[in-house]
C-alpha cells in the first residue's frame, strides 16, 4: 500500500543568484511580504557548478564525498537520494529536467532517442521528462511538469530550470537579459505555484549556484554561491534561521516530507522547531 507522504514540489532556477531573486521574483517576494512564504539564503557547496550541486541538493553529500566533481562527470550517483529515501517509503518520485539528472539517478550516458520521456516503477525517478538543449524554454518545462503533476501525482518532483544560467553564460548577470530571465521565471511561477498548491503540494522554489559579472560561476564568490530558498509550506514557520548551507537542504526535503534523512545527511536540529536565531 502506498504511505501518505507531504508531497513537495522543489524548483530550481539553475544559475539564480540571491540579488537577482529578491530583485526579480516580484511575485515569490510578494508572497513572502504577505506572509504566504519564507525567504532564506543558501550558499552552494563548491565547485559552485550545475552537476556536483545537483547531486548535493538530491543526497546531502558533499562533492569530496559524493565523487561527483565537476560537469563532465557523466555518470551515476553513488549516495542515497531523494528519489531513492521518496521511493523506499512508498512515495512517487519525478523530473521535469535537465538530462543530467536522468543520469546522476537512471542511467548513464542519456540517450536522446530514448530517454526523454522515462515512466518505470523500477527507475528512482520514477516518472521524467528530461531535455537536453540548454535553450529549451522554461513554458515548456514548467507544461512537461504540470504534466507529470496532473497524470502521476508525484509526491516529489524537481522541476529543473535552464533558461536563467543560458541566458546568465550569454550576458552576464550584470545585463538587463538575466535579469529578464530571472522575471520571465517568476511570471511562470505566477501560473503553476497556485495550481499546484491547491493539490495539496509544499513548493521550495531555490536555486542550485549563482551567475558573476563575467557571465561564469563554478568558484567562491558570493556571486557564485549566494542562492535564494523560497518555502511555501505550513511547516515554514518552524525554521529556526534565515541561512542555511546547501548540505542542509536535502534533510530539510525529508523533513518537509515526512520521510527518514540517509545516514549521510546533516541534521535538522539546529533549523527547525522553535523561533529563529
Amino acid at each position: 500500500m502506498r504511505n501518505k507522504l507531504d508531497k513537495l514540489i522543489v524548483i530550481i532556477l539553475d544559475g539564480c543568484r540571491y540579488d537577482t531573486a529578491v530583485a526579480q521574483l516580484g511575485f515569490m517576494n510578494h508572497l513572502v511580504e504577505h506572509q504566504r512564504a519564507s525567504l532564506l539564503k543558501v550558499k552552494s557547496e563548491m565547485p559552485s557548478n550545475s552537476r556536483p550541486l545537483y547531486e548535493v541538493l538530491m543526497t546531502g553529500v558533499p562533492t569530496y564525498e559524493n565523487g561527483i566533481y565537476s560537469n563532465y562527470h557523466a555518470q551515476r550517483s553513488k549516495e542515497r537520494s531523494m528519489f531513492e529515501l521518496v521511493k523506499e517509503a512508498g512515495g512517487i518520485t519525478g523530473a521535469a529536467a535537465y538530462y543530467w539528472y536522468s543520469e546522476l539517478y537512471n542511467q548513464a550516458p542519456y540517450n536522446r532517442l530514448v530517454d526523454r520521456i522515462q515512466h518505470q516503477e523500477q527507475r528512482l525517478i520514477q516518472h521524467g521528462i528530461f531535455y537536453s538543449e540548454d535553450t529549451y524554454p522554461d513554458s515548456h518545462l514548467f507544461a512537461d511538469a504540470n504534466h507529470l503533476v496532473d497524470h502521476y501525482q508525484p509526491d516529489f518532483l524537481v522541476v529543473h530550470s535552464m533558461n536563467i544560467d543560458d541566458v546568465g553564460h550569454k550576458f552576464t548577470a550584470a545585463s538587463r537579459e538575466y535579469a529578464a530571465a530571472v522575471n520571465r521565471a517568476d511570471s511562470l511561477l505566477t501560473v503553476y505555484i497556485p495550481e499546484w498548491r491547491q493539490k495539496g503540494y509544499q513548493i521550495v522554489v531555490t536555486a542550485d549556484h549563482g551567475m558573476d559579472e563575467n557571465g561564469l560561476h563554478g568558484g567562491s564568490l558570493t556571486a557564485h554561491r549566494e542562492v535564494p530558498f523560497y518555502l511555501i509550506s505550513e511547516k515554514r514557520t518552524q525554521l529556526r534561521k534565515e541561512n542555511l548551507p546547501q548540505l542542509a537542504v536535502a534533510p530539510l526535503f525529508c523533513w518537509l516530507t515526512g520521510i527518514h534523512p540517509s545516514e549521510k545527511m546533516s541534521s535538522m536540529e539546529a533549523f527547525v522547531g522553535g523561533e529563529k536565531q
